[in-house]
């Protein structure tokens, strides 16, 4: 079957999980590490546009995008064209070695796009994680400094640097330190869970006084920041914060690194999330949405930043592989075709007011917050913002058993977000909504008193 003959419509024909899956479930629990975990235990066979077909034939639609990855829609004909064609011409040579075409591309497009009007250079690498260390290993050596200040809540990676900047300590890592030194955590602007009425500014002012009182504003390489936090749970900060944290960093010789990885390339209805207050960072580190499924992950920043580092100082082998670089050039010339920055604000309008609905009648939606198609509700106990991460948990089961593909997130556990394919259609993103929102209330909404 061609992926666009996909029908884009829900259907289930076994219970879920089906039996083919449960067969390849056991096949997996002889042969797979169980340190590495699924949401659903639900195979699939093919995807198109925002459907999943699993090997059992059911048809789920994804409201997450494998984690903000597929923003184009799974199998979209200019990624596949692009991956096609160029793994068939050669699939690796090793940039560092004997250099091609698309990775320069890629560079040209990437430093057109990202925030600022200003001459930028930018590097190509595998994964989030990769992009945020180079970060902050261009930060350091322009710099000569050594500090590094994240925030409370911050999600940044896996490996040992990007533990030390991730903040959640379980699952992502309990027993895995010792870790990287020199990281300095403050509190991030967190509007539900901050004193009522706190500005952006006053968030910001409180994280700085902290870096100044605690490391020495002297002593910072760089401030690492999510313009809107993602596996920390959706978290907006107030307006001001990021302006804020700009004019500090101008101000003292640091640099702002922007970690777009989740928001940037149309997501949050921007190319960048730093757009929605004309903020420019001085670095920008993407990956997810970059190249349409397959990794590929990129440092774009100052010119005079990226040129500091030394000749051999930043690569990878596998870094802006050039079946990678393909699929982005496809991705990205997608974005533009569709006008997807534009389709996001579509969708966020969309999912916002049958959230809002939500949250008017059950107390126990505490915050519905996000930006375009990155929306979340926080789930709490009705009558006070303590977090329920069980309600949260069957809630997101009821819509895995419908059919829909749906994710939790934030430190407490306690927050649906919803990351929809922006090439959804609005049939399809209705019958989603329709099953979440039935799942919420099912779940959330108070007990009847008995008749009689």
């Amino acid at each position: 079957m061609e992926p666009s003959s996909i029908e884009q419509q829900r259907k289930l024909v076994t219970e879920l999980p089906g039996p083919n899956s449960r067969a390849l479930h056991r096949r997996r629990s002889a042969a797979v590490a169980p340190g590495v975990s699924s949401t659903l235990p639900l195979y699939i066979r093919q995807a198109s546009g925002a459907i999943l077909v699993d090997v059992d034939d059911n048809a789920l639609i994804d409201l997450g995008s494998g984690i903000a990855v597929v923003g184009v829609g799974h199998a979209t004909p200019a990624v596949v064209d692009a991956v096609a064609g160029q793994v068939g011409r050669f699939a690796h040579t090793c940039f560092m070695v004997t250099p091609y075409e698309g990775y320069v591309a890629v560079c040209e497009a990437l430093n057109e796009l990202a925030p600022g009007d200003l001459p930028k250079r930018t590097a190509l690498f595998n994964s989030g994680a990769e992009a945020v260390e180079n970060a902050v290993k261009v930060a350091r050596y322009a710099t000569g400094r050594q500090a590094v200040v994240v925030f409370d809540h911050a999600y940044h990676g896996r490996t040992n640097l990007t533990m030390a900047l991730t903040a959640k300590n379980m699952p992502y890592k309990e027993r895995f330190g010792p870790f990287a030194p020199e990281v300095y955590r403050v509190p991030v602007s967190y509007p539900y869970r901050d004193p009522a009425g706190m500005s952006g500014a006053e968030a910001a002012g409180r994280a700085l006084e902290q870096v100044e009182r605690n490391v020495g504003a002297g002593n910072v390489a760089c401030v690492l920041v999510e313009p809107i936090q993602g596996e920390g749970g959706f978290i907006v900060p107030a307006p001001g914060f990021l302006p804020a944290l700009a004019a500090w960093c101008r101000d003292n010789d640091v640099v702002l690194a922007a970690d777009e990885i989740q928001t940037g390339l149309c997501r949050t209805g921007d190319w960048f999330a730093c757009d929605h207050e004309a903020v420019v960072p001085d670095l920008v580190t993407t990956a997810k949405a970059l190249a349409g499924g397959m990794p590929l992950a990129a440092v774009t920043g100052r010119a005079d930043l990226m040129e500091a580092v030394h000749a051999g100082g930043l690569g990878g082998t596998f870094g802006g592989n050039p079946v990678a670089c393909a699929a982005a050039l496809g991705a990205l010339d997608t974005m533009h075709a569709l006008d997807l920055a534009g389709r996001a604000r579509r969708i966020g309008d969309a999912v916002s007011a049958r959230l809002l609905s939500l949250a008017a009648s059950l107390p126990a939606v505490g915050d519905v917050r996000g930006r375009g198609a990155m929306m979340a509700m926080e789930i709490v106990h009705p009558g006070t913002r303590d977090p329920d991460a069980d309600a949260t948990r069957r809630i997101l089961q009821a819509c895995h058993q419908a059919g829909v593909v749906t994710l939790s997130c934030g430190s407490y556990g306690n927050v649906i977000r919803l990351l929809p394919p922006l090439v959804i259609d609005d049939a399809l993103l209705a019958d989603g909504l329709e099953v979440l929102t039935g799942a919420v209330e099912d779940v959330l909404s108070p007990p009847r008193p008995p008749s009689g």
